[in-house]
């Protein structure tokens, strides 16, 4: 979602700029990511590294020895990296460590946790890039006062959001609405998967027992993330799973289907990073199920509301969100469709 844009971008630089897209391969199979590209409008990557799961060290390395074999074979004038997941800092490494310069996307984001892995990922990636391109004015804020040179830091809004609104109409006219016989706004979307969420069975009982109660208000659709599916077997959950009858398990969706969801969902439950963004923008009520957020504008401006992963917290939560009248949300800066546009500008004047 945060590539797509960019690729659209950089095509009106073809002269100039040949610019080549490799898929790390840490979150899918290439067979599922397919149906991203293809979401997305995007090329088949150039290169398909198909590191696969694995340990965060694993991961890593792995990533790190298969995108050194391309930076060797291209010698790239620039790296462009996006977000904090370990393909970001494990491709920044590598590229830094033989010479070649780094762009970070959607750089300075810090939720000052460090028993993140992504805040981890985000705080290495940071401080050994050469150019920083931010979201939101706190990325600004927190790259400044951790010392990067602020010349390099570009303020250019959200890629996300890019993809969102490049998206929309699609999204509005998915039938995925009406094959899951959904009312707008009587349905509540849901996505767990963060190991503090979902590895452990106690918790994940916890969010079983407040789907239950949130089920005499609305139906509740939750594509399933496979670790979280996983851990509702190995923990004998599923029998739990199926006595709650307005909840409806699906499995990962492509980003349209799930993007029509969000349109004509009355809240979102989620523990994810870019969810925030996009319920924000969206401007539909987001319990964020978590102690920190790494995107504070969500909150300060946005309709997303930082809940702590506690059964009581959760649950009073959901019931002021059905009886009070809802946070009205604004947009942030800059969210406004054009972000790639700006990046690509100045990238190429970088380069040239």
């Amino acid at each position: 979602m945060k590539v797509a844009p960019l690729h659209r971008a950089f095509q009106k630089y073809n002269d100039s700029i040949e610019h080549l897209i490799v898929h790390t391969g840490q979150h899918y199979d290439f067979s599922m990511s397919d149906a991203f590209f293809k979401d997305l409008e995007m090329p088949q990557p150039s290169y398909f590294l198909g590191v696969g799961s694995g340990t965060h060290a694993e991961q890593t390395a792995k990533i790190m020895v298969e995108f050194e074999k391309v930076c060797k074979e291209l010698k790239p004038d620039l790296v462009i990296v996006v977000g904090d997941v370990n393909s970001t800092i494990a491709c920044s490494i590598t590229a830094v460590k033989i010479g070649i310069k780094v762009a970070h996307i959607e750089a300075g984001l810090r939720s000052f946790d460090r028993t993140m892995p992504e805040e981890i990922n985000r705080i290495v990636t940071d401080s050994i890039c050469n150019y920083c391109f931010v979201t939101e004015q706190s990325g600004v804020d927190n790259l400044i006062k951790e010392g990067f040179n602020k010349n390099r830091i570009f303020f250019v809004g959200n890629t996300m959001i890019d993809s969102l609104i490049y998206d929309l109409d699609k999204a509005v006219n998915s039938d995925i609405r009406n094959k899951l016989d959904l009312i707008p706004k009587e349905y509540v979307l849901v996505t767990l998967h963060r190991p503090t969420n979902v590895d452990e069975p106690e918790r994940l009982d916890e969010f079983l027992r407040i789907f239950k109660h949130l089920s005499q208000f609305r139906k509740i659709i939750f594509p399933v993330h496979p670790r979280t599916r996983k851990n509702l077997k190995y923990f004998s959950l599923e029998k739990k799973v199926e006595e709650i009858s307005e909840l409806v398990l699906l499995e990962p969706l492509g980003y349209i289907d799930f993007l029509s969801l969000m349109l004509d969902a009355d809240f979102i439950l989620t523990d994810s990073g870019g969810i925030q963004e996009e319920s924000t923008y969206l401007k539909i009520p987001c319990l964020t199920l978590r102690t920190t957020t790494e995107r504070p504008v969500t909150i300060e401006l946005g309709t997303n509301i930082l809940v702590q992963p506690d059964e009581n917290i959760i649950l009073n939560a959901i019931n002021y969100i059905i009886d009070k009248p809802r946070k009205v949300g604004t947009v942030p800066e800059l969210w406004d469709g054009k972000a790639a546009g700006r990046i690509a500008e100045i990238i190429a004047d970088i380069l040239s």
